[in-house]
């Protein structure tokens, strides 16, 4: 956010045969993920068929503050390695283009990098159409990527920028089919006036401007001492925001802190109408405001505002998750439709039997997925049905489209139940949901013999 009064600055495992008394255990463990790595978890249950009642319009899903806190954690490094910031001119503010990007177009994004001059260096915006819906009809929600010099800027405006990619990617794992043409912008410069987000209104003609029915403004939504603001500016979109919030039984107020200061400004001045949502900056909190959202009374909202300690632990995870996930709310009920996936997911499964050969090479059993769109799931789940008499001889893999190896489970001398029956969780988001997935199975050890009985993957 400008601040008007400028800137501050696989090894065999050792054998150990069973027990009797480690077999009556072994069906009590055989659903245990042994090996896996953090980011991947395991329930003992192969997931029952997929709902088939297509969502509502208004129906938008969950945005897990975990998944935005992974695209904060890019943008952290992005600045480590940059100098410590991401402000405009910088390597690290293009760095940040870069990622956003990249992740926008393998989800399947028609994506627009616009370069501006300002300040004697470049500046460049990231313009992110979704196909298909009304182009007539612009449902457009944006940020400002940009920090200011003195610090990596991950609340201001990381935060906002990951919220409005996360919302994003969401709508390319969900197959989400809009009524209304969907569109995301990420600014440069704003911490100098706005000069991206003004760059982009100016350029665009007036016939484009017109088809514009709302544009939402993303700007600091995870704050160390939060506070809910929604913008006040126009009546019903202020009230779609309240209603989602107050649903949720969370108070809102009017902001009036972040008052012209952000990238709605310029939209606002060309007639188009603007809504958006704000956690506080430099403003303190009251004490009233402490016993409707917690928090320190007496504190300002950010106390890191525009300084070097707006880093990665500069982040309240429970505003950031919920105000991501009323971006998601607000872009799903302002653009109508409907996804074109079932929200238990759609499931492909193999049934092929695959023997998996004592102490000897991997086997793999392919499943081809095709009709998705976009990327993989962060929460890709993963059902296998293996059937071996000594479990801890086993590794089990993921293959993506791309070739690369998510580890389900590890080989343990210590894992001696039988059968592997699971259901593992794995981040493939960096995937291409469709093409060709595998499970790859390899007994490690020898003496004990089993099989690949089947296995099924959920997007």
């Amino acid at each position: 956010m400008l601040d008007v009064q400028g800137p501050t600055l696989p090894t065999s495992p050792r054998r150990r045969r069973r027990s009797a008394g480690l077999l009556a255990c072994g069906a009590a463990v055989a659903a245990t993920l042994v090996g896996a790595s953090p980011a991947i978890a395991a329930t003992a249950a192969v997931p029952t068929a997929a709902a088939t009642r297509a969502p509502r319009a208004a129906d938008a899903p969950e945005i897990p503050s975990a998944d935005v806190k992974a695209h904060l954690n890019q943008l952290q490094s992005i600045a480590n390695a940059n100098g410590g910031n991401r402000a405009h001119g910088r390597a690290g503010y293009k760095a940040s283009i870069d990622y956003v990007k990249g992740r926008l177009d393998a989800a399947g994004y028609k994506t627009t990098v616009q370069q501006f001059t300002t300040g004697g260096a470049t500046g460049y915006n990231l313009i992110a159409d979704w196909p298909g819906g009304d182009a007539n009809h612009v449902v457009f929600a944006g940020s400002h990527l940009d920090s200011v010099s003195a610090g990596p800027g991950i609340n201001d405006n990381g935060s906002g920028s990951a919220g409005v990619l996360e919302v994003a990617l969401t709508v390319a794992k969900s197959g989400y089919k809009p009524d209304k043409h969907l569109r995301f912008g990420w600014w440069g410069a704003e911490e100098l006036g706005m000069r991206g987000s003004s760059y982009y209104v100016n350029q665009l003609p007036s016939t484009e401007r017109s088809k514009i029915d709302a544009y939402l403004n993303f700007d600091m939504i995870g704050s160390p001492n939060p506070g809910y603001f929604v913008y006040g500016y126009d009546a019903s979109l202020k009230t779609l925001f309240e209603d989602w919030f107050a649903a949720r039984k969370i108070a809102t107020e009017i902001d009036t802190e972040g008052d012209g200061r952000s990238d709605h400004a310029p939209f606002q001045q060309a007639g188009i109408r603007v809504g958006g949502l704000f956690s506080g900056a430099d403003y303190i909190k009251t004490a009233a405001q402490a016993r409707n959202w917690g928090g320190t009374a007496g504190k300002a909202f950010d106390s890191c505002y525009h300084r070097s300690c707006d880093t990665i632990s500069n982040i309240d995870d429970k505003a950031l998750g919920t105000n991501s996930t009323a971006i998601a709310g607000a872009v799903w009920k302002l653009s109508g439709g409907g996804s074109t996936q079932p929200p238990g997911g759609t499931s492909f499964e193999s049934k092929a039997s695959v023997a998996i050969p004592d102490n000897g090479p991997a086997v793999e059993s392919p499943i081809a997925v095709s009709g998705l769109t976009g990327n993989a799931p962060a929460a890709l789940k993963v059902a296998v049905d293996i059937s071996h008499s000594y479990r801890g001889d086993l590794t089990v893999d993921l293959v993506g489209p791309s070739g690369r190896s998510y580890r389900l489970k590890g080989s343990s001398a210590n894992d001696s139940a039988s059968d592997v029956v699971a259901t593992y969780t794995v981040d493939a988001s960096s995937e291409t949901a469709n093409g060709t997935w595998k499970l790859r199975v390899q007994d490690v050890a020898a003496q004990d013999t089993g099989n690949v009985n089947g296995w099924k993957i959920t997007f």
